[in-house]
């Protein structure tokens, strides 16, 4: 199994994204790159801590890789919004993929040279090494499951969208 962060704005919505896709073991909602130890929810909504809301992915590399893990994400966010993804401000709503993995970097990258040719403007997600990751409570953990009604700043027919997706194999 391998693992990629990645933090696409409100994790409520970037979380049940990824869980719709077949390959995606495991997801969890939590807080990385930030310089406080242990931060609660209502610390890191001051944007004073330097985290960013995102998701632990696990997947199963059989079922799927990180590009397509990553060309997924480039769908469910826009990488030209500095500190905002849909209604949702601040520092903690930026996006993000962080990496445990050096091997990941090369593949990154060319996602993200790729990427840009589709944009005009510049790509303002991050790419950075994990530093630290620190699981939200579980109040935060499968929310819009527990919440179907509950606010997301993706639109739900792209949960319907991403479920139906599979990797090509060549």
């Amino acid at each position: 199994m391998k693992e990629i962060y990645l933090a696409g704005g409100c994790f409520w919505g970037t979380e049940h994204f990824f869980k719709q896709i077949d390959g995606v073991i495991k997801t969890q909602t939590g807080f990385a790159n930030g310089t406080t130890p242990n931060p609660t929810y209502e610390e890191v909504y001051t944007d004073t801590t330097g985290y960013a809301e995102t998701v632990k992915i696990q997947y199963d590399e059989t079922k799927v890789d990180l590009a397509f893990l990553l060309d997924m994400f480039f769908r469910a966010i826009d990488p030209t919004s500095l500190n905002k993804q849909g209604h949702d401000e601040g520092t903690r709503y930026r996006t993000g993929v962080y990496y445990t993995d050096d091997e990941q970097l090369p593949v990154i990258r060319k996602i993200f040279e790729q990427k840009q040719k589709e944009y005009s403007e510049p790509i303002v997600t991050e790419i950075e090494k994990l530093r630290n990751f620190f699981p939200a409570s579980e109040y935060h953990q499968d929310y819009l499951e527990k919440h179907p009604d509950g606010y997301c700043h993706l639109p739900y027919e792209l949960f319907a969208w991403a479920k139906q997706q599979k990797m090509k194999k060549e």
